[in-house]
This record gives structure tokens, sequence and C-alpha cells, in this order.
């Protein structure tokens, strides 16, 4: 089965996208992105909150929202909860997606949380290392367990991991966070080796200080500031300060880099780390 599809402004047309994370955030822009470039997409969060996460995630009602917003451009929508510590939902949902669809082309897995962090390395509990790892880096590889085996038999397919600046460069008190976006990397770099053979693509985006975008309801910036003891009023001229371009990344820009890891103007991409954070770990 062949992944080329209609060319011109509707890069996505026929694809089946599942987002992770999608309530709100980066998950919201690059789903709505998809839906706006004609993909049908599957829409997945935890929609509610975790133990030990000390924020709010995004709920079912925002992600009832993203779907909407998405339908607005005309695709198919499927939204459901989904825990990605859940290895036993997350197949049962590639599943569901195959059933509704009949294929999976394009997985973002976005989910992730950015505490509990704000600690030094031995001051972090082991439930709170566990926590992040199990999100951030494992809820990544249980979504690519999920949908690689409906990828290989179709022979395409593209897998976009979001990793982070914090995937190439440390940042104190965070080394949990810090670990897990260094280790999907990793999984990144040798899935795409074992998918190569068999069409499959994936790759890594790299995302640096995200302004938190009311439209897409974006908190994870304000998050990692509040981790740090960095009044909220303060926090976007603190990292702004830190870039070199002199201004945050927009979500938007990060989505038109999904959307082009998606389709299939990157055919011969995999492997690769797509750095969006306006020159910072260019220094």
């Amino acid at each position: 089965m062949n992944c080329m599809t209609g060319k011109g402004t509707v890069r996505l047309s026929g694809k089946i996208a599942i987002v992770t994370g999608a309530a709100r955030g980066l998950g919201r822009a690059c789903a709505v992105r998809f839906a706006e470039q004609g993909a049908d997409v599957v829409l997945l969060d935890v929609a509610g909150d975790v133990p030990g996460v000390p924020y709010k995630l995004g709920s079912e009602s925002q992600l009832g929202h993203t779907a909407e917003l998405c339908r607005r451009h005309g695709v198919a929508v499927l939204a459901e909860r989904l825990d990605v510590r859940d290895l036993a939902a997350a197949q049962k949902i590639a599943a569901l997606a195959v059933a509704r669809f009949g294929r999976i082309d394009i997985l973002l897995n976005n989910a992730g949380i950015a505490a509990p962090s704000g600690k030094l390395a031995h001051e972090i509990e082991e439930s709170e290392w566990q926590l992040m790892i199990d999100v951030d880096l494992s809820g990544a590889w249980r979504m690519i367990k999920a949908v690689g085996q409906v990828m290989t038999a179709q022979r395409c397919g593209s897998i976009i991991n979001v990793s982070s600046t914090a995937g190439v460069v440390g940042y104190r008190n965070f080394a949990a966070y810090v670990a897990a976006k260094h280790g999907v990397i990793g999984l990144t770099r040798a899935a795409a080796l074992d998918y190569a053979p068999l069409k499959v693509r994936v790759n890594a985006m790299l995302p640096g200080s995200v302004r938190d975008d009311p439209g897409v309801e974006g908190r994870m910036l304000s998050e990692i500031a509040r981790s740090l003891d960095v009044p909220v009023a303060e926090h976007e001229e603190l990292f702004i300060q830190a870039q070199p371009t002199n201004s945050l990344v927009e979500p938007n820009e990060v989505a038109c880099a999904a959307v082009w890891l998606a389709s299939d103007e990157s055919q011969g991409v995999t492997g690769s780390l797509i750095t969006i954070d306006g020159g910072f770990s260019a220094r």
C-alpha cells in the first residue's frame, strides 16, 4: 500500500493521524493543523489529572474543543481518553482507529508532563522519577508498540516524537525531564533504523521555549517557570532573554514542522532531529 496522496496545499489528504496529548497546547496546535491539511484525526488525551503531577492537565472539555476545531475543516474525528501509561488501552485504541479508518499513517507522540521538577537530582523521589519516565519516554514507546505493526504491514507511516531542547542540553533542577527527553531521542534514532527497511519513518521534533498561546490553552512554559520559582508575570521575559531571536517559539511554528514530517514531502527523512527553538541550542 502506497502512502502517496494528493499534492498541492492540502498536504495530508487521505491520511489518518493519531495525536496524543491533544486536549491543549502543542497537541491541539498540531491536530488542528493536520485537519486543516486534510487528515482525519484520532485525538487522544488523559483528559484529567494524574496523581503526582502538581498542575492540572488537559480536560475532557478541552479535548472536545480540539475535536470541534478539527471538524470545522471537514475531516473525520475520533476523540478518546487515553493514559499513555496503559499499554492495553493504547493497543485497543490503535485497533479502534484501524476499524474506523482502515489504516494509520501518522503518529504524533506529544503527550508529556513537565513536572514534578525543580529539584536537585538527589532530591527527586523515586516515584517522581518513575512518573516522568513512564509518561514522557515509555508513553511514546507504548504508542509506537501499539501502531508499529499496523504501519509496518502497510509499508508506510510517519512517527513523530516530541522531545525538547532538553533532549540535547541539560537544565538545572530538571534531571528527570532531561533524562526522559534525551531518551526520546535515543528511541527515535533506534526505531528509525528498525523501521527503515519497512518504509516507516521516525523523527523527533525538539521545541524550545514555546509561548503559552491562549488559543491552544498552552501552559507548559508557565509550569516550567513555576518549577523554577519564577513569577508567572515575569516568565516570558525571562525565557525571551535566553533566545537568540529575542522571541518565543509559537505553537503554530511547531505544528508546521509536524505537518512537513507527516507529509510525503519528507519521505527521505528518518532518524532526524528537527530543532524548533529560535537558535537556543545552537550556542
